[in-house]
């Protein structure tokens, strides 16, 4: 399954800030420490060199996928249209067939949060509550079976 080019403007902004940092603060300290390690001589068994490199590739590889990713990636903004349905960005609470209610915001595969109860677009979940309304009944194949969720609640973050 490809993942979704979608993002929330905060999303977006959050990996831009990242890029910059790596950029422009982190990649010039990680540089200089190289710079200073390797001018200790040896550097086969220079721990320090051996790190600084390793820091280095780790922060080239992060800033080169945030480039390529914030380039391709389409920032969904609200739209009032979409009050009343379940869509990009929303916030949904539901309740399961136990009584268990929860509440989920639907987000960008850079952005999903467990610890924030955000959720990817592409997950299971998400695909099925996309176009739904308050009150309305989901069905959704998780791994462990069939499950029924509830639409008790649909709202949006103006941002």
């Amino acid at each position: 399954m490809a993942k979704s080019n979608y993002i929330t403007r905060q999303g977006w902004s959050a990996l831009n800030k990242e890029l910059k940092f790596l950029w422009k603060e982190e990649r010039p300290k990680v540089t200089q420490a190289v710079s200073d390690a390797a001018a200790l001589g040896d550097r086969s068994e220079n721990a320090e060199y051996i790190y600084s490199k390793r820091r280095l590739r780790e922060v080239d590889r992060r800033v080169r996928f945030l480039t390529k990713r914030l380039e391709v990636l389409q920032i969904v903004d609200y739209n009032p249209k979409q009050e009343g349905k379940v869509f990009f960005g929303a916030w949904v609470e539901l309740e399961d067939e136990n009584g268990e209610v929860k509440q989920y915001r639907l987000v960008g595969c850079d952005e999903f949060d467990p610890a924030k109860n955000w959720i990817s677009i592409d997950s299971p979940v998400a695909r099925a509550l996309i176009g739904k309304s308050v009150d309305d009944e989901v069905m959704v194949e998780t791994p462990s079976g069939r499950i029924t969720l509830y639409i008790n609640r649909i709202w949006y973050e103006n941002i």
